[in-house]
């Protein structure tokens, strides 16, 4: 097992704050494949030329996460793939302990994943208090995942109807569900400056809170009961109503807006639309 049998790939989209931080901190990997969802010619000139041997495709159209790391996956010709959001940062040694944690598990895993700065590892259902330096968990988050493709055939790739957040549980779902398995490896560090990967503001968070109601109903119609996924998302649309009419009364014009969008995440999902909110970029 080598460093160049795993690539990593980068989905950015107007991330040109975090990426040079991200992309310096790469010490061993070489083979590092990004996919710019924002189609950024600039971009693409000033980090090849700094970095030559990393690998660019700029995509036309906004694809969102899972889409964009789907095209990464097919394309890397390495039996693993290490995804990375932008704004994560590799810390001393993170490289080469996952490179001894996938010897040590000698391929019987699909997924494996570091440790943020967050001690309680912060990616589950209940907080996980281990011992042990390599363990398997349930799901992990997705700002830093390394997969192993061929494992990863079982279930297939990310589910391309899901634009942005809980695509990375739905595949932990889908690999659970076959009895494979996850693993976090708590000697691998990484930094995550967490909803850092862009830089358009307000215009994101409206993005954000958005694709988040509208994901986290998604995910809910397909492992439940979808009487019981109309009355716990209508009975939250409910509060939400009432946030927007408090803030409204207090001239909270930003949370207003946040609450509002975070509605419409909710109810598109809920009567079946599929996830059409893109971001303003004008």
């Amino acid at each position: 097992m080598k460093y160049n049998q795993i690539t990593v790939g980068i989905v950015t989209f107007k991330s040109e704050k975090v990426i040079f931080n991200c992309l310096k901190n790469i010490k061993k990997f070489r083979n590092i494949l990004i996919l710019d969802n924002s189609n950024d010619k600039s971009l693409k000139k000033r980090i090849q030329i700094k970095y030559p041997k990393v690998n660019i495709i700029l995509s036309k159209k906004n694809l969102g996460y899972g889409v964009a790391n789907n095209i990464i996956i097919k394309k890397s010709k390495t039996p693993y793939v290490f995804i990375l959001s932008p704004d994560v940062i590799l810390k001393k040694n993170c490289e080469k302990n996952l490179l001894n944690s996938i010897r040590k598990l000698k391929n019987n895993f699909s997924l494996l994943s570091p440790i943020s700065q967050v001690e309680n590892y912060g990616f589950f259902e209940k907080n996980i208090k281990q011992k042990k330096k390599l363990f398997e968990v349930d799901y992990v988050n997705g700002f830093a995942i390394l997969i192993n493709k061929i494992r990863l055939k079982k279930v297939g790739r990310f589910d391309e109807n899901i634009f942005l957040y809980n695509e990375e549980i739905d595949l932990c779902k889908r690999l659970k569900i076959q009895k494979e398995k996850i693993y976090i490896d708590a000697n691998a560090r990484v930094k995550h400056l967490g909803a850092k990967s862009t830089n358009l503001g307000f215009e994101f968070d409206k993005c954000r809170n958005w694709h988040w109601m509208w994901s986290q109903v998604y995910f809910a119609k397909k492992y439940n009961n979808h009487f019981y996924v109309i009355l716990k998302f209508v009975g939250l649309m409910f509060l939400i109503s009432i946030k927007i009419i408090f803030y409204a009364i207090f001239f909270n014009k930003k949370k207003n807006i946040l609450n509002m969008f975070r509605l419409s995440g909710i109810f598109n999902s809920l009567i079946g639309k599929s996830s059409w909110y893109r971001p303003n970029l004008t």
